[in-house]
Formats: structure tokens, sequence, C-alpha cells
């Protein structure tokens, strides 16, 4: 019997790789899963977490907990973001390994590159250059866990791997008005345009940003691969200081199109206005995904059908979600 401990296991991804595991154990495989919610244990307690991880003693540990959102939270919040997300990956990473854990998965995020980065964003990038601005805190605690992963590697033989997903969609996604990511506020934003008749919906920024996109079921199995993955085929494909993978979908979309695509997806006609007054962030995030690709992992579904689950999930989930 192996006992996976999922930490975020209510988060857009957590649920997911969740969902996934239940899966396999419904098909036999023999996994006992560990999971707790924010009220039972909070991450950022070092005393809790070490208490926790000694009586659970799981053999694999899947660090999908952080603090997430967009520009406007990054920008907002950016002592909270630092200091929780250093806080949940210092307690979960070292207690794991004060309860000999040996095999751990934490998931990252394509804001560890640098702003004015050669495209797509290659893993030897990391720590080229000055970070965006924008969610620089959350970027700088993102790179930390990366390198908390290699150094327990490097000083006690254990077997930590990190994950960079890109921007991740789908069903489990914030879509609160100020503090959700771009593709949720503009799935909500046109949805509601629909319902209140509205002629024309402004979005953020001039529109030319490009970004890529995966859906959350994507990195959820992508995530289980990696984890997956003989040590031997790992270590084979990454390198002791330089050991994390990238997960995308491999191509990107101006944040202009991206509305279109949403707008002809909830069924809104009218006009689509650029707001240069406020901020694009990045204008490029792709990730070089050959690494993954290499390994024997590619993202499946697409961006159309992906926006169209993640809609269906927005309305039928709006009255309990984060919205």
């Amino acid at each position: 019997m192996t006992r996976i401990y999922i930490a975020g296991h209510r988060g857009m991804v957590g649920s997911a790789i969740l969902r996934r595991l239940q899966a396999r154990r419904t098909a036999g495989e023999t996994i006992d899963l560990t999971i707790r919610t924010h009220a039972e244990l909070d991450l950022t307690d070092q005393a809790a977490v070490h208490d926790f991880m000694q009586t659970e003693k799981p053999d694999i540990v899947i660090l999908a907990a952080a603090k997430v959102g967009g520009i406007h939270a990054n920008n907002t919040y950016p002592a909270d973001f630092i200091y929780e997300n250093l806080m949940i990956e210092c307690n979960v990473i070292h207690q794991a390994f004060s309860a000999g854990v040996t095999r751990l998965l934490q998931l990252g995020s394509s804001c560890i590159y640098p702003r004015a980065v050669p495209q797509p964003m290659r893993e030897d990038a990391l720590l080229t250059g000055v970070l965006e601005p924008t969610n620089e805190p959350y970027a700088i605690a993102k790179i930390a866990g990366i390198k908390l992963c290699e150094s327990y590697n490097r000083q006690h033989g254990t077997d930590y791997r990190s994950v960079m997903p890109t921007n991740l969609y789908g069903p489990g996604d914030n879509f609160h008005p100020e503090n959700s990511h771009v593709l949720p506020a503009l799935i909500r934003r046109f949805q509601e345009a629909v319902e209140q008749g509205a002629d024309s919906v402004t979005i953020w920024g001039t529109g030319q940003p490009r970004r890529e996109f995966l859906h959350v079921d994507d990195m959820a199995e992508a995530s289980l691969y990696v984890l997956d993955l003989p040590k031997n085929a790992y270590d084979a494909n990454t390198e002791p200081m330089l050991s994390h993978i990238n997960v995308g979908s491999g191509s990107d979309i101006s944040i202009l199109d991206l509305a279109n695509l949403v707008a002809k997806t909830v069924g809104f006609t009218g006009e689509i206005r650029t707001d240069p007054s406020k901020p694009d962030g990045t204008m490029r995030k792709l990730m070089d995904v050959s690494r993954l690709e290499r390994m024997g992992w590619k993202a499946q579904i697409s961006l159309e059908d992906g926006v169209r689950d993640a809609w269906r999930w927005y309305m039928d989930h709006r009255e309990t979600a984060r919205v």
C-alpha cells in the first residue's frame, strides 16, 4: 500500500490530481490517499505540519498547495504571496524529509522565468535575468521551492521533483471578479455581459500580450507522469541544479484573440474593447516543453475544447464556487 499525501487537494490542480488518483484506486491500484483541509492543517504552521507528517508518515507527498492569484492580487498583496508560499514550501518539504519521505513532487509556476527571456522559455533560463515586477514576490517563492527540492536531493539523496506549469484553467478555477487569472475572469465577464445584455466588454491592457494555457486535467496527468517516472529516466533528462520540468501546451494566443474565443464560446456578440491604461504584464510567456516531450508526455486537450469545458463548469458551479 502506497500512502500519498496531497497538499492542496481542494485547489484546482490538487483536486484534479486527487480525481485521477481516486480513479487509479478504483481501477485496482493499492493507494491510500491522505488529505487535510486548511481548517484541519495550516501549512504555514511549522509545528502543525511536523506533527502531521510524523503521525501520517506518507510514502509520497504531492505539494500542490499555494496562494495564487492574477496581476491585481499579486500587486495588492505582495507580502502575503511571498510569505505564505515560502512558509508552505519550507514546512512541507522539510517536514516531509524529517518524516522519512523520499519521493515528493512540487508544483510551481512559469512566472519563475525572467521578464525578458528568449521565447519559448527553456528550463535553463531560470535565474538569468530580472523577474516580472507585478508578480516578483510569488516568483521568488516558487524559485525557492525548486531550490529546496534540489538541495535536499543533493545533501540527503531524496527524490524530490518539480514541475512548472504554464497558465492553468478548468474545473475548480477561481472566477472571482478581482482576484482571478485572465481566462476565468474573461469567462465570467463575458457570461455576465450576455446576461445583462451589454453591447461591449472592455479587457485589461492592450490585448497584445500572448499567453499559453493548459487545461488542469492535462496538468494532473503530466504531474503524475513525472512522479511515476523511474529515477534513472528523470535523472537522465535533468541536472542536479537544473531539475525542474516545464509543463505546457506548446502554443500561445494573444489576450485579444482569447477574449474573442471566450466571447464565441459563451455567445457574446457585442464589441470587445481594450484598456491600455491597465498593465499588460509580460508581453509573451510560452514554455519550451521539449524536455517533457522527450520524456514521453504531451498535452491532449485543445484550447477550444478546454474553454468550453471551463465555461460549462462555471455555469454549473457559479452558486457555490469561488466566484
